[in-house]
């Protein structure tokens, strides 16, 4: 791989990133939840006790909310603001994987390694979609890097920034940020017999460092929910946040102790990945298959130039938050740029040392099947559901994916076919849907298109209320604003009233001259169905909701 083709690619992918970071609304429920939280954050300027719509917040630690807080707070609250500093630390993932395969491995496996996680799916969705896995991978796969410089050098440097790393993760979503990186390097060490790796003094004052980073977060929990005990988050008494977050919302998921119990099945997170970690999902399977194999083969043991952090750490974590009782797709990305490195050795194997011929074949045909299938299902979703986007589906997708065979017929290309067709494939899917669909799919979600026409209209945001109901945080959000939620019996005249069309009647029963000002086509567009994008159907799926003035 020349240095021109690698720049092209990851050009290609952050630009993506960049349209999708400007392009599409934030998504109920997490992102506008966080966004909402920060700019919360900002108005209060309360950085240590954490608020979400006035009430007490404890659920992902504050370092999210303060990045976004003070990029909004020099750029002006904008979601693109919101994003950038998660998009920073996506940028950090990317270069932190380059560098930790570069430990290991020679300069072409390392960049195909970045590559490998630039050009991922959850890469494209998690740079708009922001939670707080984002930043969790940057800091995760800074503080592997930085380990794996120090085991290997022993530069103190290394080792400072990676305890910086790891503090970093830990602020950004508790302790699994500092278990990864231990799942990672146990198994090295074990297969490499590297005993003394586990009683080296300096891990002392690495857990100082540590532990003095988290000072800031542990007194504003310790005000927040120590001295107050007894408040209620999610209907269950707290009685110690510091207990809340250094046990119950991690360790709790397997005591049952947390209250959430979701998705807990075993292959929950390999099911996703089957989504999110295309074009690559396959290759990785069967490359780790063949890592396991080498080492049982092997009798355990690893020479010393070989490496079992990336395919251990990727075994380990899966497996412990495989049996976690709560579990969502975005877990997982954690390791992605662990995945990205089994993958990108193997593809390299594959592709540039020309070995197993017979191997490279199938996957080449499976993989053309694949990506034939995920142009027709573009070509499907911009122009079937959404009449508005016909017109662009037959100017920019029609000869996209022309291109797209060029390359598979092309004799001359210098970079190896199915490689080049993967990386075209994702990156062109992902830019259409991101200046088209998703754009058009989010005017149906009620809280930031009920902002935007409020925002638009000049309505006095003060005389707003929501009937019943939050309706969303984007509402929020993209308001600037937080709202109230009435009962019916607390209505006044001069109100404006957010409200599900169903309860026009009730309120005109007791304010009969009241007036609609705007209705609202809405779905929860996180849960897309074939009902929904079915133009016919498409009037049995949604819910309508309404802005009145109460008179």
């Amino acid at each position: 791989m020349t240095s021109k083709q690698f720049y092209i690619i990851l050009f290609s992918c952050i630009v993506v990133y960049i349209i999708g970071m400007f392009s599409i609304p934030l998504m109920d429920i997490d992102a506008a939840q966080y966004a909402s939280i920060s700019r919360e954050m900002l108005e209060r300027k309360s950085f240590l006790q954490i608020y979400d719509l006035g009430q007490d917040y404890l659920d992902k630690p504050p370092m999210l909310f303060w990045l976004s807080a003070a990029s909004m707070s020099v750029l002006g609250t904008h979601d693109w603001a919101y994003r950038l500093p998660s998009f920073l630390f996506g940028l950090l993932a990317i270069y932190s994987t380059y560098r930790l395969a570069l430990v290991f491995y020679k300069k072409e496996i390392a960049r195909l390694s970045a590559l490998v996680l630039a050009a991922s799916q959850a890469m494209f969705l998690i740079n708009h979609d922001v939670r707080t896995d984002t930043m969790l991978m940057g800091w995760v796969s800074f503080s592997i890097w930085h380990l794996a410089a120090w085991y290997a050098t022993g530069k103190w440097k290394n080792f400072v920034l990676a305890c910086i790393g790891l503090a970093g993760g830990m602020l950004t979503k508790g302790p699994i940020a500092l278990v990864v990186p231990i799942l990672a390097f146990v198994p090295h060490f074990i297969l490499k017999r590297q005993w003394k790796q586990f009683f080296r003094w300096e891990y002392i004052p690495g857990i100082l460092i540590i532990a003095a980073a988290l000072i800031p977060m542990s007194i504003g929990l310790y005000r927040q929910f120590d001295l107050h005990p007894g408040k209620i988050i999610n209907h269950v008494p707290i009685q110690s946040g510091l207990k809340f977050y250094y046990w119950t919302q991690s360790f709790g998921r397997y005591t049952g102790e947390n209250a959430f119990k979701e998705m807990n099945d075993f292959t929950f997170l390999l099911q996703n990945m089957l989504w999110s970690f295309l074009p690559w999902i396959i290759f990785f399977l069967v490359a780790l298959f063949i890592k396991v194999i080498d080492v049982v083969r092997n009798r355990f043991l690893l020479a010393q130039k070989d490496e079992f952090v990336a395919a251990g750490g990727f075994i380990l974590t899966y497996c412990v938050l495989g049996r976690s009782q709560a579990q969502l797709p975005h877990y997982i990305f954690v390791v992605f740029p662990l995945a990205a490195i089994v993958t990108a050795d193997f593809l390299y194997k594959l592709f540039f040392e020309d070995k197993n011929k017979t191997l490279r074949k199938i996957l080449t045909a499976f993989h053309y099947s694949v990506f034939l299938l995920l142009w027709i299902a573009l070509i499907v979703l911009l122009w079937w559901p959404f009449e508005s986007l016909r017109p662009y589906a037959a100017l920019i997708a029609l000869p996209a994916f022309c291109t797209y065979i060029v390359l598979l017929i092309y004799r001359k290309l210098k970079w190896p076919r199915l490689l080049a067709a993967a990386c075209f494939t994702v990156i062109s899917i992902n830019a259409l849907l991101n200046i088209f669909f998703y754009p058009t799919l989010l005017t149906y979600q009620k809280g930031s298109s009920v902002a935007m026409f409020i925002n638009e209209h000049n309505i006095d945001k003060n005389k707003v209320v929501q009937l019943d109901e939050n309706i969303g945080h984007s509402f929020h959000f993209y308001s600037g604003h937080i709202y109230p939620v009435a009962a019916g019996a607390t209505l006044q005249k001069g109100e404006i009233v957010v409200m599900k069309v169903d309860s026009v009647n009730k309120v005109r029963a007791v304010f009969p001259q009241s007036e609609i000002i705007a209705r609202f086509k809405t779905y929860p567009v996180t849960q897309l169905s074939l009902p929904f994008l079915n133009p016919a159907l498409r009037e049995k799926e949604i819910e309508q909701y309404i802005l009145m003035k109460i008179h």
